[in-house]
């Protein structure tokens, strides 16, 4: 039987009832027969659950001289599903037309997917006030759930965990990181903690807003007089930010971004090098989020909240899938649950956090020790290199007068001698700029992004308190 054939034997296998004996110990979790895969709910607070899915790798014995290590996957928007997006439109082993991914992150790690806050994907809330309102809170919901996945599982313990984000993801992995290292040297979390690595991450707005007119004028997609705009309401944003007018600054942002659509017209906020229209991430996303549109209000955040999130296949639209053939292999979803039906909320409860930075946060990642690595796409516009250029440069960690001196390392992939990136890496800071992808780095550039993973998977150390 080939490998595309054992996946779907297997995929379609786990439709049957099951629940593996050693499932007890992950909080009454259900999962495949042969233990491949492992699911559940986590009641982190009352009424409020949130769903985690576990794929174990078939590589994990290729690296017997190492810990085999996990990944939690961290999707952005903020109401973005990790279970859907990240799992089939990114690195889980099955696309949405249930193939075989060649690009599968599982071939460096075994990938645990959180439907992150409450209310986003499978996660609910029986109660909308059991929705978070700030990052700090979301990452106190997914501490706790780490704590009932963690403390009472041997095997889990001993494979080292890396929080990998994405997006606005990069917010609640900097908020967890710090979490998961405060619990694990308080004695209540039984953790090996990898690392934190931020992807065309979200960490600061204000540094991004200022990047969107300067780089959209250097590559002719904005002129003086849209540049200028541009630059006019990024000042706003500054201003609004500074005296804590955060629910404002997200108004004057989506401002912003209807100023760059149409100054632009239709620069796609995920690849700048292309037109929205062209890209069908980016069109599917915005085309077939409508469900998420609770007012006027939030009619210019839908498009980012849910990024990615209906990318069409050729059997249906990931909505389809999920609210499909997945929810019924899954089998625990409760019936009145559906996929992303609670995103717009989740949106909503988080306007007043959306632009507040998290500079600090990985700073006090980089001085507790904490494995930190950033990594951008090179034509990414909403998370721009040259965003994430600038935030970085507010950095006090004490290397980084060390770091900043360090000379760049180029990156190659498949021995074809072309550059695929470059790298800098001081003491526990690495950063990674990956040429020719958007915002999405592991579907523009897979091979790059598979190099990279390995590379910060075997990082030297991982935190000890």
């Amino acid at each position: 039987m080939g490998k595309s054939s054992s996946l779907l034997f297997l995929f379609l296998y786990s439709l049957l009832p099951c629940l593996s004996p050693f499932h007890i110990e992950l909080v009454d979790a259900f999962g495949t027969p042969d233990g491949s895969e492992e699911w559940g709910y986590v009641q982190v607070r009352p009424k409020a659950h949130v769903f985690w899915w576990l794929y174990r790798s078939p590589q994990r014995g290729d690296r017997a001289s190492k810990p085999w290590p996990t990944v939690l996957w961290l999707q952005g928007g903020p109401g973005a599903s990790g279970v859907g997006i990240g799992n089939f439109q990114e690195i889980g082993p099955l696309d949405t037309d249930l193939k075989p991914r060649n690009s599968t992150w599982l071939q460096k790690a075994d990938l645990l997917f959180v439907d992150n806050p409450v209310g986003t994907g499978y996660s609910f809330v029986e109660d909308k006030q059991a929705l978070v309102k700030t990052d700090w809170e979301a990452a106190t919901d997914l501490t706790t759930l780490l704590k009932k996945l963690y403390n009472k599982n041997g095997r889990l313990q001993r494979s080292p965990l890396y929080i990998v984000a994405e997006s606005y993801g990069g917010k609640f992995a900097a908020t967890l990181g710090i979490s998961v290292a405060k619990a694990i040297k308080a004695g209540e979390l039984k953790l090996t903690f990898g690392g934190v690595a931020l992807g065309d991450s979200w960490i600061s707005p204000e540094d991004f807003v200022f990047s969107w007119g300067p780089l959209l004028l250097d590559v002719s997609r904005l002129d003086f007089i849209g540049a200028n705009k541009s630059n006019s309401l990024a000042e706003k944003i500054r201003q609004q930010l500074a005296t804590g007018q955060y629910g404002e600054a997200t108004e004057t942002w989506s401002d912003l971004e209807r100023v760059i659509i149409s100054s632009s017209n239709g620069v796609d906020f995920y690849n700048f090098l292309l037109d929205s229209k062209d890209d069908p991430l980016s069109t599917m996303a915005v085309a077939s989020s409508n469900n998420l549109v609770t007012s006027k209000k939030l009619a210019m955040k839908k498009s980012y909240s849910m990024y990615l999130g209906s990318k069409a296949s050729s059997s249906g639209s990931l909505d389809d899938l999920m609210n499909g053939i997945i929810k019924k292999k899954l089998k625990i979803i409760p019936k009145d649950v559906s996929w992303g039906g609670q995103a717009g909320d989740v949106f909503e409860f988080l306007v007043n956090d959306f632009m507040k930075p998290r500079i600090n946060e990985v700073d006090e990642l980089l001085s507790l020790g904490v494995n930190v690595t950033i990594y951008n796409g090179q034509v990414d516009l909403i998370c721009a290199t040259k965003g994430t250029e600038a935030w970085v440069r507010k950095l006090k960690w004490e290397g980084m007068k060390d770091f900043n001196n360090l000379e760049r390392k180029p990156l190659y992939c498949n021995d074809d001698g072309a550059t695929r990136g470059f790298v800098k890496s001081y003491k526990n800071l690495h950063f990674y700029w990956i040429l020719g992808a958007g915002h999405f780095v592991p579907v523009d550039q897979p091979c790059i992004a598979l190099k990279m993973l390995s590379y910060i998977t075997q990082s030297p150390a991982a935190f000890s308190p």
